[in-house]
């Protein structure tokens, strides 16, 4: 990461946006060209497991470059231009929380894994329940967990980036929270609490 004012090593954060992140983005090498494709995941096991089909592009890229790295991002706090008490746009940004994942990614064959990870994406996209629990020995759920690939991202270096404002003056990040308590929304109080935490 160039900016090292903006890397934090939290693994609660880390753990934190990997379970509240719907989506993120798996960049691999296809045909000698990079290769990036939004993907639902969950963390499983230490690992970022995704579901898909055995052929396509995104498999046979994985078939033929066995490394890609993968980022979640949680947006927090838009910050106007005039937050920062100038006209100038160039003070405009987005806070935001991202994690960029690197590793081997394979296809796993062990069933009983295959459906500890889907079952885990259920609860982390239907935690109301409304279905039939994933077990192997459910002949419900045979041919649906020989047809369904499950690729497994191995990690072997993570990084927390956490910008709220780490590279702008003590007197300016005191502004910018002034004007984040004022307005108050949702994701305003999110981006307080991440910079009274970490500035």
């Amino acid at each position: 990461m160039r900016r090292d004012e903006f890397e934090v090593n939290d693994p609660a954060v880390v753990r934190k946006l990997l379970k509240e992140c719907d989506y993120g983005v798996l960049s691999l090498m296809s045909d000698n060209e990079p290769y990036g494709v939004a993907v639902n995941f969950v963390a499983y096991e230490d690992m970022i497991c995704f579901h898909g089909a055995y052929e396509g592009r995104k498999a046979d890229a994985i078939k033929t470059h066995p490394f890609a790295s993968f980022l979640a991002v949680s947006p927090q706090a838009l910050i106007p231009s005039y937050f920062s008490d100038t006209k100038s746009a160039c003070a405009a940004t987005q806070f935001y929380i991202s994690v960029m994942i690197e590793g081997e990614i394979s296809f796993t064959e062990d069933s009983s894994f295959k459906a500890g990870a889907l079952e885990a994406m259920m609860q982390k996209f239907q935690p109301e329940g409304g279905y039939i629990p994933l077990h192997t020995e459910d002949p419900a759920y045979t041919k649906m967990l020989e047809r369904t690939a499950i690729y497994v991202l191995k990690p072997r270096k993570t990084s927390l980036k956490v910008k709220i404002g780490q590279n702008r003056s003590k007197e300016m990040q005191q502004r910018i929270l002034k004007n984040l308590r004022e307005r108050g929304e949702a994701a305003d109080l999110e981006t307080i609490a991440l910079m009274e935490k970490y500035l």
